[in-house]
């Protein structure tokens, strides 16, 4: 996070963005509050599935556009002109508010969603190219929580603005966008401090775009069709889409019932009480942002996503039958903190695995395909309303479509997903320095050889490698009933003295295969701190072009996970600090005695 925010324009991109998210939120609270105040039970749900229909629609339309634009010309120009665009809608807005034309207000929505449309394509774009992909977790981190800022506050900020202006004296829906009227004019501000500060931010774009955006093509659907094609090149990338669609599409679902919930099962009135909690989930969203981009160090950890799609399920169960304004509160912080581990992580691989030429269309796809599950479900939701289901009921069904989300991003990263649980125990316990990792390439045959100091070096070492690395195991402990699925699983290779023929020939198979493998030449846990005598067995193993990278793993000897000295004393709950060397890359023949003695200079430096 602070190497990327010493990167030129990052702050000031940020602060755009939180404005935008501040001020599109502001109308929306404030035709959401009117339709509150004003309507209950199923007419209440319908309008405010409506208003949110209202929002998304533009998304599904500007589809082809705003791809075009976002890759055709500067993402900080398509920012800039959109904040002037905003400008002029919020004008439009504040009349609206003071002449008391309700259902203009309601339909301006529709127009500053509109700007929204054409804004967030060149908007996620942007921080690939202002960050680079190394910095790519910690961006979208970094923008998911400014937004989810910018939307508790804008929640906290409108709601108590609207009540202590509204004090309840009102007859109608007019009555109360005149007497809330002043509040377009900090829409309005909001905007214009936008469009100056988007303004300021520097042109990223390293290749002028040629292309061309022919109406009537858009018209016919060419666009359309070569577009969604396009998205379905890489089957990750889809695959994340529909996963963010899903997750959104809930959120949009639990937004536009909870308040018929509370009302009808609690007996709450206040908005302050409905939007407070709900802004609850914003404050676990930034936190949660924050933690992915921090677990993401390395590469993006996209095992998370599928662990907090559990998370997810469990929660939307437990809201339903909860009563107590206090576990409602707790339960929402939860489900934001379980959204941001899910949204960084997708949003990241998007952007990562996209081509830079490409990668507007394939975000304002990504948009439009999120847009489309949301506005589905917003429709199924008013169907169900309009029939007389309860907001009860609906929380059950939205548990099933994220038990659903759960099962398909195990699918895709059930071993990350391993990996995840195991970083999140162990960091608990260890804090991890690595040094060298440039040693170990990105591509190509690897064989890791270093010292076994621990039960968990398998952990240790994998860490910082996205790369998944294969070990060689004891095969008495490979044939456990219990465990052999997990290292089946994690394709662990079974060596035993008396049949390690065919353990070598396998691993060289991975080797020739262009895999990672790692190797403990001492054969065994050490009984010490010391580097133990090296036995030449890798010398066996054919590896061709794979290079040798030796590695020296420190601090965790005595710990819980290690042998200790006799007489000496474990501290269960200090948090060690472990420190792992990896060598340069070795391209011949190395003997174990000059293997070891490599081991030890990396000790020793």
């Amino acid at each position: 996070m602070k190497k990327m925010f010493l990167i030129a324009g990052v702050t000031n991109y940020l602060i755009v963005a939180f404005l935008n998210a501040f001020t599109d939120l502001g109308h929306k609270i404030i035709i959401q509050n009117s339709v509150f105040k004003v309507y209950d039970g199923t007419t209440q749900i319908i309008l405010t599935a409506i208003v949110n229909a209202l929002i998304l629609l533009p998304f599904i339309l500007a589809f082809s556009p705003a791809g075009f634009l976002a890759d055709r010309f500067p993402k900080n120009s398509i920012m800039k002109h959109s904040a002037l665009l905003a400008v002029a809608i919020t004008l439009l807005i504040t009349l609206c508010y003071y002449q008391g034309w309700f259902e203009a207000a309601f339909s301006m929505t529709f127009l500053l969603a509109l700007q929204s449309a054409i804004y967030g394509p060149a908007k996620y774009g942007y921080i690939k190219e202002l960050t680079g992909d190394e910095n790519l977790s910690a961006g979208n981190a970094a923008l998911q929580a400014v937004t989810t800022a910018a939307i508790l506050l804008g929640i906290i900020f409108y709601t108590v603005l609207f009540e202590e202006l509204l004090q309840d004296k009102f007859n109608s829906k007019e009555d109360i966008l005149q007497t809330i009227a002043p509040l377009g004019w900090l829409l309005v501000l909001g905007s214009v401090v936008e469009y100056i500060l988007a303004s300021k931010l520097p042109n990223t774009m390293k290749q002028k775009s040629t292309k061309r955006f022919v109406f009537s093509r858009y018209i016919k659907g060419f666009y359309f069709k070569k577009n969604i094609t396009m998205l379905k090149r890489k089957k990750e990338v889809f695959e994340a889409i529909i996963a963010l669609s899903l997750f959104w599409s809930i959120s949009q679902v639990v937004l536009a019932i909870f308040g018929e919930y509370v009302k009808s099962e609690i007996g709450v009135t206040n908005t302050i009480f409905v939007q407070g909690v709900m802004a609850l989930s914003v404050v676990g969203i930034i936190v949660g942002s924050i933690m992915a981009a921090n677990f993401s160090t390395y590469y993006i950890n996209s095992g998370f996503s599928a662990l907090s799609a559990i998370g997810i399920f469990i929660l939307l169960l437990l809201i339903p039958i909860t009563t107590s304004s206090t576990f409602l509160g707790a339960e929402f912080i939860l489900f934001g903190l379980f959204s941001g581990f899910l949204i960084v992580p997708l949003n990241s691989k998007i952007q990562k695995l996209s081509p830079n030429v490409h990668l507007g269309t394939i975000l304002a796809g990504n948009n439009f395909i999120q847009t489309l599950f949301m506005f589905t479900f917003l429709m199924l939701t008013t169907l169900f309303a309009y029939f007389g289901t309860n907001a009860k009921v609906l929380f059950f069904i939205m548990a099933f479509v994220a038990f659903y989300l759960a099962y398909m991003l195990f699918k895709r990263y059930l071993v990350m997903s391993f990996w995840a649980l195991c970083e999140i125990f162990f960091r608990t316990r260890y804090k991890f320095r690595y040094f060298g990792l440039e040693n170990i390439p990105h591509d190509g045959a690897v064989l890791l050889l270093g010292n076994h100091i621990s039960w968990i070096d398998w952990f240790v070492l994998q860490l910082p490698i996205e790369r998944r690395i294969g070990y060689l195991i004891d095969k008495d402990i490979y044939s456990k009933k219990l465990l052999k699925p997990i290292f089946k699983l994690g394709s662990l290779i079974p060596i035993s003295n008396r049949a390690s023929k065919d353990s070598f020939i396998e691993t060289s198979k991975r080797l020739k295969n262009g895999k990672i493998v790692a190797i403990f030449p001492e054969g065994e846990i050490s009984k010490s701190s010391d580097v133990a005598k090296f036995y030449r067995g890798y010398q066996l193993i054919q590896r061709d072009e794979a290079v040798i990278v030796p590695f020296y793993i420190d601090g965790i000897f005595g710990s819980l996970f290690a042998r200790h000295k006799e007489g000496e004393k474990r501290c269960f709950f200090k948090k060690r600090e472990i420190t792992v060397c990896f060598g340069e890359p070795i391209l011949e023949e190395i003997s174990a005695d000059k293997l070891r003695e490599k081991v030890i200079y990396l000790k020793r430096n």
